[in-house]
């Protein structure tokens, strides 16, 4: 058996000494709440951004330097994220991330300059790198090891219904107020997220007080340590990233492309986005029954298969069709990216590592849609639609190659004895 995450190691989550809790319904509305309310509101927030950096007299250009400031906050945000959750805990951490989340949003609402709403963005990228690591390293050390995939793909499925929700609460404020009055409401929801935050148990005091009672460790220490991972797991996530994050740039360019309406596209994003929110479960379900590989590897290979088909689409039954076939691959790995991390990530250091991983996970998202841009501009759509079809599917050989193979239907023993095996 292959273990990739600190040598020979196996994954954290058999290690027998950490307090995890054994029943899932007693964090079920705590833990996963504040990710729905936050998720709600970025829904809310995220189409606006860019009409509201136009509002305020910002070129075409300048708007979605705007939106990527939020990419770019939560790039910046994510090693600094992980030595935060490492020395307050992660419950604090997330507590500090949605007020501060809720300052910056109430930022934006009040912004009467670009520079303030760039700045507000930037701020709430940062706040969405400690609430998201701190979230994940939470329910890592919270849930046993037996129901890992299923709780940390329910947190994919999760924030993606929010995202999915956000944009219609919007659309209903927007017919009474204006544009600020979104911020003002995602800035309510985190603050909500705050209170039922606190009401989390504590999971993680023990680590933070053997860390105090010896010597912290570096977030680059750690990172350093665990370096195979993150080169050779780590850039399977990079790639799975990439993506989805493609998925959502490349659809509604190439059906503007081939004469599809702006209310079509809609349509068909909206199908999409259906198909992706119902197969979190069970994704997360073949993973703990049968092994991480069974999602992470199949699921690139139908988003491979979408890029590729991609071109050949002439209508919105066809676009749509493909976009469906897209949703499927990326729902049904809800969470897979969460749970390799949950499971390289080594007990004490857990945070640390964690802030390494997120960044590999954020740059996925960063470079994809720069693929798509630089083939697009090099050759054409449909080329660079065939190009990320090509990456996803070597991403797909690559994750069964790194991928530990790792069955939770073994005994404890028997994974410490063979992850020793070379």
């Amino acid at each position: 058996m292959r273990y990739v995450s600190g040598g020979d190691k196996p994954p954290s989550g058999l290690d027998e000494t950490s307090p995890q809790l054994t029943r899932w319904r007693d964090i079920v509305i705590t833990a996963y709440g504040p990710t729905l309310l936050v998720s709600i509101g970025q829904g809310a927030i995220l189409p606006l951004v860019a009409l509201s950096a136009r509002a305020l007299g910002a070129s075409v250009a300048t708007a979605a330097f705007v939106v990527a400031l939020i990419g770019i906050g939560q790039l910046v945000g994510d090693l600094p994220a992980g030595a935060l959750a490492a020395r307050i805990g992660e419950k604090r951490a997330l507590i500090g991330a949605c007020v501060l989340d809720a300052f910056a949003l109430m930022g934006a609402f009040l912004a009467r300059s670009l520079v303030l709403l760039a700045v507000a963005m930037a701020i709430t990228g940062l706040a969405a790198a400690v609430f998201g690591l701190a979230r994940h390293a939470y329910l890592t050390e919270a849930i046993p090891i037996r129901m890992r995939a299923r709780a940390l793909s329910s947190l994919g499925g999760t924030f993606r219904i929010g995202l999915f929700v956000g944009p219609f609460i919007a659309a209903a404020i927007l017919t009474r107020w204006s544009i600020g009055a979104a911020y003002a409401f995602a800035a309510v929801m985190n603050i909500a997220a705050a209170i039922l935050t606190a009401f989390l148990p504590e999971v993680t005091a023990h680590r933070r007080r053997t860390a105090l009672s010896g010597r912290r460790r570096a977030v680059i220490q750690v990172l350093a340590e665990h370096r195979r991972t993150l080169l050779t797991l780590g850039i399977g996530v990079l790639v799975i990233q990439a993506a989805r994050a493609t998925r959502q740039t490349i659809v509604p360019l190439w059906a503007e492309s081939i004469g599809v309406n702006a209310a079509a596209t809609s349509v068909i994003f909206g199908i999409s986005a259906g198909v992706d929110m119902l197969l979190f479960y069970p994704g997360g379900a073949i993973m703990d029954r049968f092994g991480r590989v069974y999602v992470a590897a199949p699921s690139m290979i139908v988003l491979g298969l979408g890029f590729l088909l991609l071109p050949l689409t002439s209508g919105p039954t066809t676009v749509g069709l493909v976009a469906a076939l897209m949703g499927l691959g990326n729902g049904i790995s809800a969470g897979v990216v969460l749970t390799l991390g949950a499971d390289a990530s080594p007990p004490q250091d857990r945070a640390q590592f964690l802030s390494g991983w997120r960044l590999c996970s954020d740059l996925g998202n960063a470079a994809g849609p720069l693929v798509i841009s630089a083939v697009s501009a090099l050759a054409s759509l449909a080329a660079a639609a065939v190009t990320m079809g090509l990456i996803t599917w070597a991403g797909s050989a690559w994750l069964i190659k790194w991928v530990p193979a790792y069955s939770p239907r073994l005994p404890r023993q028997s994974h410490r004895r063979e992850a020793q095996e070379p």
